[in-house]
């Protein structure tokens, strides 16, 4: 489907748009400016093409992604003047069911350098035309085109800034992504690329919401998330690859925009392997003295320094509120039981770190392009933790128990009292800490990634007993614990307070995975997050009635089904039928086709088209919809406006609309045709058809 898209995009953007029908409304005011009152013979200004966009709706940049199409422009200058090409602004991301789009919302300025000749004669005027050509989106895509001027006097030195547009204008060219020096390599990995990028730029970035804008729309998947590995000078991409990389094909190069802490910068890569400082995986840069290599003891002991320093980073902030529930609980004098659980939190902390670096080292070697803290690369898996987070706030605040140790604060398993609770504390609190890198933790783990199993794990091992060892001791140290306070009324205020941390953690990753699966996941964990209150709020009330009504139970193990398909929509997407059997419209075809007594669907679209694209995937090519089209014998006509047919454009004003998509159902009777709503679902389809087949 995109293959096709980008096939149709590119010959649609050789062809001449077709005007607006008369009388449609606007989405986008369109205008020139420019940054100076004139132009001085030989001299270069900046003139811009301003986009203001109505609410809800967008237009798109130079690769628009899964559908649309970028904005056009065809100058007409006198002779000797010379007019650049757009200078994009960065884009931003917009999901869209199914797809990931490219563009622009609310107001953009894309700069264009404007030269005039040597031989411009001051004291004229110039005048400066460009035929533009933009799609703007919303639930429909509507083509736009403006035929704008701009008139500048020649001066006989450069002109004054212009008081309204040179500081908008200046701004747009200063954030306008630019070559920085920044090094990049590519290379294949099972099925997936990585893309490894370095330079001063990137050291001391917060590269947490980097994203690579491809300039070329067939070298990655734009719907699939973007996983970072980190590293002492930049970062590696893992993408998901595009058509480019079809057949064992690669391409000689790939382009793009690295969006990264609010900054955007022009990346080229060239096949090669990621060089040691694009990832926390790859092996340590090379010293000074020539040591390539950190060997085993310096790798184990910087592994166990990074363990320690992981307990205070802001990702394991939750779980140390888990610790302190913890130990708040034996305050006074319970020093066997405290050691007892520290014993088990610390096994669970390190077998945890042990048998995530296995997994991880099994992964590598069967060639998958994973990193450290893989874990949440997997949208289900964020989709659990964030649940389980809520649900451990939740318990923390009262609304149901799991027993009655405050070292249930890790819920579930790990809501078990003694050692049990404290085992299943620990391997919580790897999970979700493991993503976190701390210092000393990148060069040991990417030195461990490229020896032996036996040599990696052994510096896992050190990195799990760092992290568990502060708890450990702390309760191995009588003076410690004896200093705490005894438990009493005050454990049940500071148990109520502790569950805050936890609902911020449940909060960053519901935002993860909104970063890794866009809004419709979002929706589907919000809606989990529901079910699992009401779960949370059955069983207190249970609880606290002392009751075992089977009624109850029965409720909370339905909440409880409806909670794991929420999940496994997410976790795997929708069985997707066959596309429709298809023909070309045309008037003759469909008088025809009606002529026969046949329910005829008619399907304005276009390969840009961004609902289009939606519909045909999550409405259209379902098997609701297929077989519905089957027992009613319906003719579906597909009306392609990719390449702007006056045709379909008439068509379309014929029924009062600027834009597609359009759907129109015609019965068995003859008459009107009924038109469906812009956004479809299966439901509607499959009744439209039965109604048509009944008229």
């Amino acid at each position: 489907m995109r293959v096709l898209a980008g096939a149709l995009l590119a010959l649609a953007t050789a062809l001449p748009a077709v005007a607006q029908p008369p009388g449609a409304p606007r989405h986008v005011a369109a205008a020139l400016v420019a940054d100076r009152t004139g132009v001085a013979p030989g001299q270069t200004i900046h003139i811009a093409l301003d986009q203001k966009i109505q609410k809800g709706w967008h237009t798109y940049w130079r690769n628009s992604g899964d559908s649309g199409e970028p904005t056009q422009v065809k100058w007409t200058l006198p002779a000797g003047w010379q007019a650049g090409p757009f200078i994009w602004a960065p884009p931003k991301r917009i999901p869209v069911g199914p797809l990931m789009n490219y563009g622009y919302e609310g107001e953009v300025l894309l700069p264009v350098a404007l030269t005039a000749p040597a031989s411009a004669k001051p004291g004229e005027k110039v005048t400066v035309q460009g035929k533009v050509s933009l799609l703007v989106c919303a639930e429909v895509c509507v083509p736009e085109d403006d035929d704008l001027s701009l008139t500048l006097p020649v001066t006989a030195g450069p002109a004054a800034p212009d008081p309204q547009w040179a500081g908008p204008i200046a701004a747009a060219l200063a954030a306008a992504p630019k070559p920085v020096g920044l090094a990049a390599v590519f290379q294949p990995r099972g099925t997936a690329v990585a893309l490894a990028i370095t330079g001063a730029a990137l050291k001391g970035a917060d590269l947490a919401g980097a994203y690579f804008y491809p300039f070329d729309a067939t070298v990655i998947d734009h719907a699939k998330p973007q996983a970072i590995e980190r590293g002492p000078d930049g970062l590696t991409l893992t993408l998901s690859p595009g058509y480019a990389f079809q057949g064992g094909k690669a391409p000689a190069s790939i382009a793009g925009v690295l969006s990264v802490a609010g900054k955007a910068y022009e990346v080229a890569a060239a096949p090669g392997a990621p060089p040691p400082g694009a990832s926390g995986l790859g092996p340590p840069p090379v010293r000074a003295g020539g040591d390539a290599g950190l060997g085993l003891a310096a790798a184990a002991l910087f592994a166990f320094l990074g363990g320690l320093i992981l307990n205070l980073m802001p990702c394991v902030f939750p779980i140390l509120a888990m610790k302190a529930a913890s130990l708040a609980g034996h305050g006074g004098g319970e020093h066997a039981e405290a050691r007892r659980q520290g014993l088990a939190f610390g096994a669970g902390s390190v077998l945890t770190f042990v048998g995530l670096a296995a997994a991880l080292i099994a992964l590598k070697a069967a060639g998958s392009a994973v990193g450290w803290g893989f874990q949440l690369q997997s949208p289900p898996v964020v989709a659990v933790l964030a649940l389980l987070m809520l649900a451990v706030g939740l318990n923390l605040s009262g609304l149901f128990e799991v027993g009655t140790s405050l070292q249930g604060a890790g819920s579930g398993l790990a809501g078990r009292r003694g050692a049990l609770g404290a085992f299943f504390t620990g391997a919580l609190a790897v999970v979700v800490a493991a993503p976190c890198t701390a210092p000393f933790m990148g060069p040991a783990v990417g030195w461990a990634l490229t020896q032996t199993a036996a040599a990696a794990l052994t510096v896992f091992l050190a990195l799990g007993v760092g992290f568990a060892a502060p708890f450990v001791l702390v309760t191995f140290a009588p003076g410690l614990l004896s200093r705490l306070p005894r438990p009493g009324a005050w454990m049940e205020t500071f148990r109520k307070a502790l569950a805050f941390p936890m609902y911020g953690a449940a909060a960053w990753l519901a935002w993860v995975l909104a970063q890794q699966a866009g809004s419709e996941d979002l929706a589907k964990l919000f809606a989990a997050a529901i079910l699992v209150a009401l779960a949370a709020w059955l069983l207190g009330m249970r609880q606290r009635r002392g009751s075992s009504s089977g009624l109850l139970t029965v409720t909370e193990i339905v909440v409880f089904m409806l909670v794991t398909a929420s999940i496994a929509a997410i976790a795997w997407p929708r069985d997707k039928a066959a596309e429709l059997q298809t023909e070309a419209y045309s008037p003759a075809r469909l008088a025809e086709l009606r002529g026969e007594g046949r329910p005829v669907f008619v399907n304005y679209t276009a390969a840009w088209c961004v609902s289009c694209q939606v519909n045909d995937k999550v409405a259209l090519s379902t098997h609701e919809v297929s077989q519905a089209f089957a027992r009613h014998r319906v003719a579906y006509l597909k009306a392609d406006w990719t390449k702007r047919d006056p045709t379909i454009a008439a068509e379309l004003a014929s029924h009062g609309r600027a834009g597609v998509p359009l759907y129109l159902l015609y019965g068995t009777g003859g008459g009107e045709a009924a038109i469906l709503p812009s956004i479809l679902t299966p439901d509607i389809v499959v009744k439209a058809v039965e109604a048509a087949d009944r008229r």
